[in-house]
């Protein structure tokens, strides 16, 4: 790790390491703007973890810029107070603060702005769509002019580097790229023209903070789409900047129309982006950060070791595990709460509004979830080792109490471990391990291959008892349903060297995506039947997209708005909308279609008196997330 901890400097600002938290919209701002103990709290804990330095979320440099009622903003001086109070928790805990300044142009909403969004040509946002008002010259030097003044605030609210977010398709983005900029004005045509915005930025910026003071720029280097930026354009737009005063470039990708490349989910590997923050390396003369699934310290290590870039932004892995810098230098990678990618981070801010984490619970909860030790100790029977008792095992145990794990199984992890066997769910296996070393660290008794029965409860006379049972896999009530031929989504991910010729896979939710891709990654002719008009639901949508496009890619053939008539000895009988039935043939038929509670051992022991808690799938089918939280939450209660 000598070379991740290795000191660096930009201009005035001495880096103790090569760790920077990148800005990530954090949705813990409320909806005037303002900034709360919350918000604070959650910036202080990312500090104290140990990056060098802290880039906070992009804030709004005018009010038509703003793309969420919940992002940060620093367009006026009412921001400054609560700007300051990030600014001196962020270094309070050792770590450099800076900030990210941001105009969203057409990459938001009238809803959200009261007015048509502002673009450099009247090309609607290919995501949000809707009318433009495209921007005339004298509105764009005013908003060359609100840069200048937030970085003003910025200054005065203690930041000591500003970022210019000039990537994923938000306004300055827009202006680089002929993707969204057909000008033919002085703004426009050739990479000078397209560069103008930004560069007149960076030196009215220049001016504002002097020589000394650091800027970055954050670009797009490769936007993946037609007319889009690539890393031969965006090297010839860095240089200028260059010449103009910026002192660092953070290297990202994507745009609007391509967001698997700005938030890449698990199917893409780990620093998937490295290699283009390697070449503009090689053709500036500014340190470089490279960004995009670098979710582990030893591969973090590599980077800089290799010189494919000077600093390494790790953004989800701080959400998930705020302390990673600290426990890497300490040598304690197997305590590191890896981010396995699953993007449930974005997932929660489009549909809940506030973000949320699979594998840490307390992320945006830090002050509710804090960890305390419980007044009376207790003897705490936890019964089946999945993510959810896996959970609730080790956080009752940190705070004192006598826990004692019982599954029935050879190993723990529950469906952590079958859903580990693909080739794109791997991370879970990081989860696996680090909910196992939490357990041993903290004195958990693990019974392993022990299935409990009433009398396992009479002899170890617990003050609670917590089931944590998990499910059974669910069955369409259909003719031949009990035939040889139906499978389980377990025994058709299980199945090993017993290869599978052609499968049906009833259910084209998350699981039976996921079992399809698999299959059809191992050489099988796979049909996804599913009676929904579409599949997918309800999965994130940039891994959605990205999982369907493999799908695809892969022959699998998918009929939705079908269901299963019956089942025959080689194959289904499926109805579309018109009731018209088709037979499919197949070796094997995968039923897909959810689970139900296996709740038997709460029947057994629900009148003997103990105090019983459920988590988890035993009470209701759900995910992994909602079990860790479930377990997160008990943990700290009892």
């Amino acid at each position: 790790m000598q070379y991740l901890f290795s000191n660096y400097r930009i201009k005035n600002c001495n880096l103790k390491n090569r760790i920077v938290m990148p800005g990530l919209a954090s949705f813990l701002i409320e909806d005037d703007g303002s900034i709360t103990d919350k918000t604070v709290e959650h910036y202080r804990l990312r500090a104290a973890g140990g990056p060098a330095m802290v880039i906070m979320e992009a804030c709004a440099v005018s009010p038509e810029g703003i793309v969420s009622p919940h992002q940060a903003r620093i367009y006026d001086d009412r921001f400054v107070e609560g700007l300051h109070k990030i600014a001196t928790a962020i270094k309070s805990e050792g770590s450099i603060p800076a900030v990210q300044i941001h105009h969203g142009g057409r990459q938001t909403s009238s809803k959200v702005i009261k007015q048509l969004p502002v673009a450099p040509s009247p090309l609607p946002c290919p995501t949000i769509r809707g009318d433009v008002k495209p921007l005339a010259t004298g509105e764009i030097e005013e908003i060359v002019q609100k840069f200048g003044d937030a970085t003003t605030r910025a200054i005065e609210a203690g930041f000591e580097l500003i970022e210019i977010h000039g990537a994923h398709g938000y306004l300055v983005n827009q202006f680089l790229s002929r993707f969204s900029n057909i000008r033919e004005d002085r703004y426009g045509g050739d990479i000078a023209g397209r560069t103008r915005f930004a560069e007149e930025i960076v030196k009215e910026l220049r001016n504002r903070v002097g020589k000394d003071f650091p800027i970055s720029f954050k670009i797009s280097a490769m936007e993946f789409v037609k007319d889009g930026l690539d890393i031969e354009e965006s090297i010839e737009i860095l240089k200028i900047l260059q010449n103009a005063g910026m002192d660092v470039v953070q290297v990202s990708a994507g745009n609007d129309a391509t967001p698997e490349w700005i938030c890449q989910p698990m199917f893409m590997k780990k620093a998937c982006l490295a290699d283009f923050a390697g070449e503009i390396k090689k053709a500036l003369d500014v340190p470089v950060m490279t960004v995009g699934r670098i979710n582990d310290p030893l591969i973090a290590n590599e980077i800089i070791k290799n010189g494919t870039a000077d600093l390494v932004c790790i953004g989800r892995g701080l959400l998930a595990d705020p302390e990673m810098p600290k426990k890497a230098i300490e040598g304690r990678l197997d305590d590191i709460r890896t981010c396995i990618a699953c993007n449930t981070c974005m997932e929660s801010i489009f549909r809940r509004g506030r973000i949320e984490c699979l594998v840490n619970p307390a992320l945006g909860r830090e002050k509710e979830m804090a960890f305390h030790l419980a007044k009376t100790q207790k003897k705490v029977m936890v019964v089946g080792a999945g993510p959810g008792g896996l959970n609730v095992a080790w956080v009752a145990a940190r705070r004192g109490h006598d826990v004692h794990l019982f599954e029935k199984q050879t190993q723990v992890g529950g469906q952590l471990i079958v859903g580990s066997i693909t080739n794109f769910k791997k991370e879970l296996l990081n989860l696996i391990r680090f909910q196992k070393r939490q357990i041993e660290r903290f004195g958990v008794k693990c019974h392993i291959n022990h299935e409990v029965t009433a009398n396992t409860l009479k002899t170890q006379a617990p003050d609670i008892v917590i089931l944590a049972t998990g499910s059974v896999p669910s069955f369409p009530p259909v003719a031949g349903i009990d035939k040889e031929i139906v499978i389980s989504v377990n025994e058709a991910l299980n199945s090993g060297q017993q290869k599978i010729e052609k499968a049906v896979v009833i259910g084209g939710g998350p699981t039976g995506c996921e079992v399809a891709l698999h299959l059809s990654e191992n050489g099988c002719q796979v049909t996804i039947v599913e009676m929904l008009p579409k599949i997918g639901a309800p999965l994130e949508s940039i891994t959605k997209q990205l999982l369907i496009r493999k799908l695809k890619d892969n022959n699998v053939e998918i009929r939705t708005g079908s269901k299963l008539i019956r089942v025959e000895d080689n194959g289904a009988v499926v109805a579309g909308e018109d009731d018209t039935q088709v037979f499919i043939e197949a070796s094997k038929v995968v039923a897909a279609v959810g689970s139900k509670p296996d709740n038997r051992l709460y029947k057994q022991i629900k009148s003997l008196g103990y105090e019983i808690h459920q988590i988890g799938d035993c009470l209701e089918p759900r995910s992994a997330k909602a079990a860790i939280y479930e377990g997160g939450v008990l943990g700290r209660s009892i």
